[in-house]
């Protein structure tokens, strides 16, 4: 087994990691955790809510100014993106020592079960975390059509 596979406290039988595996790949589009992109962008960490009338979420993104936050909503689809730009900032005359921040980009893309009111939607940022209340799109039922 490859070291990037082995997860302390992981089932160590042939059923358990069969099952493990199974839910590790249902929840992937939901629970990523501190991965990276191919281009080294992070994917923020998030929570979803579900109510009759909308979907709420949470989304981590430390360091993002409200300005380099982009959200977009396309029916179910929803695209979060942001980037950290401040953290290696020099000003002149200064000597940096040492620096263990450096600039980062986050980015997450996933669909919703249903589909979204766009125009209803509302984003807040507060304290690092994206708050989006997504309500869903009304006039799903079935409509009765008088024969003539």
């Amino acid at each position: 087994m490859p070291l990037s596979a082995y997860r302390p406290g992981a089932v160590e039988d042939g059923f358990g990691r069969l099952v493990e595996s199974m839910f590790d790949d249902f929840f992937a589009p939901l629970a990523a955790s501190g991965r990276r992109l191919d281009d080294g962008a992070s994917i923020p960490r998030l929570d979803l809510r579900e109510t009759e009338q909308a979907y709420e979420i949470e989304a981590e993104m430390p360091g993002v100014e409200k300005a380099d936050l982009k959200v977009a909503i396309e029916h179910q689809r929803v695209s979060i993106e942001g980037e950290c730009r401040k953290a290696n900032e020099r000003r002149e005359g200064e000597n940096v020592v040492y620096s263990e921040r450096s600039a980062r980009k986050f980015m997450r893309s996933f669909t919703l079960p249903s589909e979204v009111d766009d125009g209803a939607a509302q984003a807040t940022l507060e304290n690092g975390v994206l708050h989006l209340t997504l309500p869903k799109k009304q006039g799903g039922a079935a409509r009765r059509i008088e024969i003539q």
